[in-house]
């Protein structure tokens, strides 16, 4: 008798709340994604519509071209998802949503937009680039400044490292001559999308919002605008998206669509960082999950890919800012940690849209097999298959490092440079990789080399001379210093000139060293030249072994040739060039890129002490 009155009661109180639901008026806070095109490749369309009780309506259209084919609901009843199929013959317009809960009926409008000429054949970033990585918060301040909304806790203090420090997307536009002025023909921003966090919110790695520009940065439309005049400077723009996990005060955070919406149904559990799990054929799948599923931080919640509509919703998501601003690629922050197969079918999705776009992802590992495991190109052992295009080099990054700050011998030093290119044999295509000097999350170049100035240029010319995608980080062009173990504030300081009453201008020149300026000419002079070298953008490699503390290789295509000579010695080197004959004709002459002296390079080669000399070959 007791458990009769206990399921009445229940049925009472589930009666009780779908009357309170049908009491409440039909209203959608929300449609995501905001809006879409006609002419994608992918005809098929998921909206996530949020708003109280929505779920308990049918949804409706009759639009040319377009129509319902499924409906899909969660455990809340605060979210629908409505599947569409929109033709490629569906007109541009806007289409009527409607909304059915018995005799009550919400129309709401959903525009379908045409896409820009090309969109689908757009160019992503390439060899023939330089990227630039930059942190918009802490690059430049352009007027007027935006205001930060009500319910925006982090408040601006350039005092505090952690805060915020008020850059914006107009401080970029405003300084956008003088990117290209420096040579670089893409940039790379931190996320700009909502992080509307208590704390820390100045990175943008925590989103709260995926389809909305951070208000501080300024509006959807101002990073719209930044794009088109970037690209009118020839400047490409790379959005940085996180896959991984959002900001605990997402607005899923308060709602959120489903129990396992999140890994571990929303349950913070620490990730380990066993960045081998994932592809080590002896892990665990204890410790498979734990790296993919568990958390970062508690204000870091973790995204659970395996939910389809998380994934699906993602996936849009990406698209849809590719396709709204007109993007030269993206950059995918903590990559691996996202469940694989969701981030081969995300790969895929964009490429499919996308053939010639380029995506680059961070697996952040000194070890090649790691970082291989999630390129295209090849079947890995264990089945998997990726189309993502490219991944940050940080096996190379940090052989870089090492290379240049240890003795030279017969296995050390630039030996270890040399021997570290033999990996290419895992990468199918490992001219799409992304060498980098530094990013927002390692040491400054300068710093990281003991402030010698010698191997900070070694490292520059390496990095923009092999046959890599570069990327540089902002203010590494004035030597910008920080400590070498991992300090983010320090490594994100404010770009000097980018606010009122900076007493030295970077942009300008006002205040900096002999030795910064000198440092921005040599930088500005190396990738100046480069954007023209297409024997360096596309050409081949050759390289020969390192011997007493000197190592050189060549880039060369049918026309064209470059020779790179480091000399770590202090005191002087005679090279034989008997033994370049592969690719040195006898007699040859050629000019040093990097300070224009002429070289006959008859039989020998005097290469000056603690020095890196880069000879573009005269043409027969």
């Amino acid at each position: 008798m007791k458990n009769n009155w206990i399921l009445s009661g229940l049925a009472l109180l589930a009666l009780f709340l779908h009357l309170s639901v049908q009491a409440q008026p039909l209203v959608v806070e929300r449609i995501e994604p905001p809006h879409w095109w006609v002419g994608m490749k992918v005809e098929q369309l998921q909206l996530m519509v949020h708003g109280a009780g929505i779920a308990h309506s049918t949804p409706e259209l009759s639009y040319q071209g377009v129509s319902i084919e499924s409906v899909q609901h969660t455990p809340s009843a605060n979210y629908l998802f409505i599947n569409l199929r929109i033709r490629t013959d569906a007109p541009r317009g806007t289409l009527s949503l409607r909304f059915r809960r018995g005799a009550e009926l919400l129309a709401l409008p959903y525009e379908l937009r045409a896409r820009q000429s090309g969109s689908a054949q757009r160019q992503g970033f390439s060899n023939a680039d330089v990227v630039l990585n930059l942190m918009p918060d802490r690059f430049a301040q352009g007027q007027p400044v935006p205001a930060a909304p009500p319910g925006f806790a982090d408040a601006v203090d350039r005092n505090n490292p952690a805060a915020r420090h008020g850059g914006n997307l107009q401080g970029i536009v405003e300084h956008l001559d003088y990117i290209a002025a420096m040579g670089y023909t893409a940039i790379w921003p931190t996320p700009v999308v909502e992080n509307n966090q208590v704390r820390y919110s100045y990175h943008g790695y925590s989103a709260t919002d995926g389809y909305r520009i951070d208000p501080r940065l300024g509006s959807n439309d101002d990073y719209r605008r930044l794009v088109a005049l970037a690209h009118d400077k020839g400047i490409g723009v790379i959005q940085d998206v996180v896959l991984n996990h959002i900001g605990s005060n997402h607005w899923w955070m308060r709602d959120m669509p489903a129990p396992d919406w999140l890994s571990f149904d929303g349950r913070f559990v620490p990730t380990y960082h066993a960045r081998t799990a994932v592809s080590d054929p002896y892990a665990s799948e204890v410790d498979k999950r734990n790296f993919t599923d568990g958390w970062f931080i508690q204000d870091m919640p973790d995204m659970n890919q395996r939910n389809p509509l998380l994934a699906t919703y993602q996936i849009q998501n990406t698209i849809w800012w590719i396709e709204y601003a007109g993007l030269a690629g993206i950059r995918a922050d903590t990559y691996g940690y996202s469940d694989a197969a969701f981030l081969a079918d995300w790969s895929r999705r964009v490429m499919q849209e996308y053939p010639s776009l380029n995506i680059v992802g961070e697996e952040w590992s000194g070890n090649p097999v790691v970082t291989s495991y999630w390129l295209r190109g090849r079947t890995q052992s264990d089945g998997y298959v990726s189309y993502l295009p490219s991944v940050m080099d940080f096996p190379l990054h940090y052989t870089l490092f090492q290379a240049l700050l240890e003795p030279d011998s017969l296995h050390s030093g630039l030996t270890d440079l040399y021997e570290a290119l033999v990996n290419d044999r895992l990468y199918a295509d490992p001219r799409n990789l992304v060498l980098f000097e530094g990013n927002h999350d390692t040491p400054r170049l300068f710093s990281a080399l003991n402030e010698d100035p010698v191997l900070y240029r070694m490292a520059l010319v390496y990095v923009l001379t092999m046959h890599r995608i570069p990327q540089l980080y902002y203010g590494t062009e004035i030597l910008m210093t920080s400590p070498k173990e991992r300090d983010d504030g320090a490594v994100r300081r404010d770009f000097p000139g980018g606010w009122a009453g900076d007493t030295v201008n970077a942009f300008t020149g006002m205040g900096l060293t002999p030795a910064q300026v000198a440092a921005q000419a040599f930088v500005r002079r190396l990738l100046n030249w480069r954007r023209t070298q297409p024997v360096i953008h596309r050409g081949a490699l050759k390289h020969f072994a390192p011997q007493d503390g000197c190592y050189v290789y060549f880039r060369f295509d049918k026309q064209d040739k470059v020779m790179v000579v480091f000399n770590k010695n202090s005191t002087e080197q005679v090279l034989q060039t008997e033994r370049f004959r592969e690719l040195l004709p006898p007699r040859a002459v050629a000019t040093d890129v990097l300070t224009g002296n002429r070289y006959q390079l008859n039989d020998t080669l005097t290469v000056p002490a603690r020095s890196v000399l880069v000879l573009q070959l005269e043409r027969p």
